[in-house]
């Protein structure tokens, strides 16, 4: 996308970082010290960026060999639709793509874009959780 830069860093301010989860309705942004402590303390975090302003961002969480699971991915919505979350999970790709398992959890809308990324559906599993938000 032009103009749109990804890059991994961990150079992002709670303030951006809460633009960007609010304007998603992500529950977490409730908890914002949690929040960016646990993005800061991710295995990676790429992120999308349009000039100054950050537009994107996803985590992964990994043993750092064999698997890695992707809990979060955000676009802020006016850049929606343009091709930037399908970079930002292209660059995690580089980096985990010989990993044994990829692993993440779809909703709604986003499991026909992980579908166009390559996911599957995991076989018989059945996702779980204790889940302390409303949103769904």
């Amino acid at each position: 996308m032009n103009g749109i830069e990804i890059v991994e860093t961990q150079g992002i301010s709670v303030e951006q970082i809460l633009e960007l989860y609010e304007a998603n309705q992500w529950s977490s942004a409730k908890k914002p010290t949690a929040l960016y402590k646990a993005l800061m303390n991710s295995h990676s975090l790429v992120s999308a960026w349009d000039g100054p302003k950050l537009v994107g961002l996803a985590n992964a969480i990994s043993d750092g060999h064999l698997m890695v699971y992707f809990p979060h991915l955000l676009v802020l919505p006016a850049y929606q639709g343009k091709g930037i979350g399908k970079l930002i999970m292209e660059r995690m790709e580089e980096k985990y793509r010989n990993f044994h398992m990829q692993m993440l959890t779809a909703d709604g809308e986003s499991v026909g874009f992980y579908e166009k990324m390559g996911f599957e559906k995991a076989g018989k599993t059945v996702p779980m959780w204790k889940y302390k938000g409303k949103e769904h």
